[in-house]
């Protein structure tokens, strides 16, 4: 019930039409939908509210498959919620895949992020380079993948999708992603200002591209990349400098002026990704957008939806801003659990 939530849904059911698909969700954005004209939820066959740190295991029995989507989901909140995102990204992913094996599960599929080299120089990074995670976001990422790898059998594939950095439109979008926040800014604005000096690399994914990756990973077997797989997800035509993605913005928004602080120190979080890999092992799931697709969805959906809030980083479109909110009006603990439980 978050951003990439709607996506995985709709796939997999469009996929598997007669399939038992069970969502769980702790609800924390579940009322925060855009451009949506239902609950993306209602083509599941169940949605179970809970949190996951206190996940029923034995709803597990006669599933075929898990999807870990489950996170404190970017960098500014992992630092406000540090003891949080390791708990929910991490110790308790590992706790639902042991007990995802016990049940029978035969796939387990965790949503991992390219954002776990970190520093990087120009050299686009693969799946054997060495990991410098900068933030507890990435970090979290990473010691999930070292302890899900002894968890794997043949009996018990196990996929981590290294996911380039989300953009695009969702029927519960975020504008706490680079491209989103790009594109907002345009909209609601006409202008967009870098604050960095534009040079970062980032590899970026369409949320709808996640998903079709999410169904690959499914039914991937382990003669198809092994028991255990971690391998960079996304497209190599997607890598892209800060700037560039502003600029690509400026052409596509009517009247859109951008500006960079050419002068600001440079963002450590830079890495560029090779995805090989995933191309040679995924070929009928490759990425199907592009950028200029993607800016244009997100304008036409923005648009459609009368955004124009120049203060938009203020606002419950940002994941922060609404975990904030809900603890400020006193829903949520210190915790982040619902405080009525």
């Amino acid at each position: 019930m978050g951003y990439v939530g709607p996506g995985v849904v709709s796939q997999l059911r469009d996929t598997y039409p007669t399939a038992n698909l069970v969502g769980f969700d702790i609800g924390y954005f579940a009322n925060y939908l855009t451009h949506a004209s239902f609950q993306p939820e209602v083509k599941l066959s169940k949605q179970i509210m809970g949190d996951v740190r206190q996940f029923p295991y034995e709803i597990l029995k006669g599933f075929d498959a898990v999807v870990y989507l489950a996170a404190i989901s970017n960098d500014p909140m992992g630092a406000k919620y540090e003891d949080i995102t390791l708990e929910v990204n991490y110790k308790s992913c590992i706790r639902v895949a042991q007990k995802a094996r016990e049940a029978g599960v035969k796939s387990f599929v965790f949503a991992s992020s390219c954002s776990m080299y970190g520093a990087a120089d120009d050299h686009a990074k693969t799946e054997k380079d060495q990991l410098n995670p900068l933030t507890a976001y990435a970090r979290s990422k990473v010691f999930t993948e070292r302890d899900l790898e002894p968890l794997a059998t043949p009996d018990f594939t196990i996929t981590c999708l290294r996911f380039a950095t989300a953009c695009g439109i969702s029927n519960r979008l975020r504008l706490d992603l680079v491209l989103n926040d790009f594109v907002a800014g345009a909209v609601a604005s006409r202008e967009i200002n870098i604050l960095s000096n534009g040079t970062p690399w980032r590899p970026l994914i369409n949320v709808l591209d996640m998903a079709r990756a999410i169904e690959w990973a499914i039914q991937r077997k382990d003669s198809n990349g092994g028991e255990f797989l971690a391998v960079n997800t996304g497209s190599n035509s997607w890598n892209y400098q800060v700037k560039d993605l502003a600029q690509a913005v400026g052409r596509i928004v009517p009247g859109c002026k951008v500006t960079i602080n050419e002068n600001a120190p440079p963002d450590k979080r830079s890495y560029k990704v090779n995805f090989d890999l995933y191309a040679k092992l995924a070929p009928n799931h490759q990425p199907a957008f592009d950028l200029e697709g993607t800016i244009k969805n997100l304008y036409e959906a923005l648009s459609a939806m009368g955004f124009n809030d120049p203060n938009f980083r203020e606002s419950r479109l940002m994941r922060l801003k609404v975990l904030a909110g809900l603890q400020a009006e006193g829903f949520l603990n210190e915790n982040l659990s619902w405080t009525w439980k």
